[in-house]
């Protein structure tokens, strides 16, 4: 007896896994930039026919957006979009979506004030707990930003920088900063996905992050909570966020 659809759709397979993230993708950008509304109430019928899948892949993909609380789920109401206060603002795909919507000014404005808040303390906390071996992968990371970033190669200096700052949230020895990590690889990820990267970083961001890097280095917590700052003040200025 061959599979059911719904059997079908359990299976790992690649192309329904693909179909699986383009319907959160699509529904879940509708939420964050209202158009589906706070209160609007949605059916796995629905959403079958209004994306041409499966009512298991239609369930799988309003479980993950309850998981993050954009929507949820009750006997005898149905789905139920939440309200924004209701959001779980620190999901990476959240950010993501909310970034890419029309109110990304201010959803830059709040990441950049939190990091604000973390990453020099972070910073501080790396120089004073990170092993010998983290400390050394941070130079090797601020050199490579520097060259990266004089040769204007903007998709290599992301994936460096990404490194650079997720290294100093794992190493501070804070595990609620350690859990930010992904928040800041989707802000700087979508920074140079829309385009708010200069081609080439300015001179005073790359110097910074070989200053933090060398007091990481040199065990000097207040030497790299300050250039830590320097970084951010240079992305707050850089982005109009004042």
């Amino acid at each position: 007896m061959s599979p059911s659809t719904d059997e079908q759709d359990a299976l790992p397979d690649p192309g329904l896994q693909a179909l699986h993230l383009r319907v959160l993708e699509l529904i879940g950008q509708q939420i964050i930039s209202g158009d589906l509304k706070a209160g609007e109430r949605l059916t796995l019928e629905q959403i079958q026919q209004d994306h041409g899948i499966s009512r298991t892949l239609a369930r799988d993909t309003m479980r993950v957006l309850e998981s993050m609380n954009l929507v949820f789920s009750r006997r005898r109401v149905g789905i139920v979009v939440q309200a924004p206060d209701a959001w779980n603002v620190y999901d990476p795909k959240v950010i993501r979506w909310r970034l890419a919507s029309a109110s990304r000014a201010d959803q830059y404005a709040n990441l950049t004030e939190l990091r604000i808040a973390v990453e020099p303390i972070a910073a501080a906390g790396a120089a004073r707990r990170a092993g010998a071996a983290e400390r050394r992968r941070l130079v090797a990371l601020s050199q490579s930003l520097r060259r990266l970033g004089e040769a204007g190669d903007l998709e290599a200096f992301l994936a460096v920088d990404i490194e650079f700052h997720q290294l100093l949230l794992r190493s501070c020895g804070n595990e609620m900063f350690r859990a930010l990590d992904a928040m800041v690889a989707e802000v700087l990820t979508s920074r140079t996905r829309q385009g708010l990267m200069p081609f080439r970083p300015r001179a005073e961001a790359l110097q910074a992050h070989e200053d933090v890097a060398a007091a990481v280095a040199g065990g000097d917590a207040h030497a790299a909570e300050e250039a830590m700052h320097h970084i951010l003040e240079e992305v707050r200025t850089a982005m109009g966020l004042r």
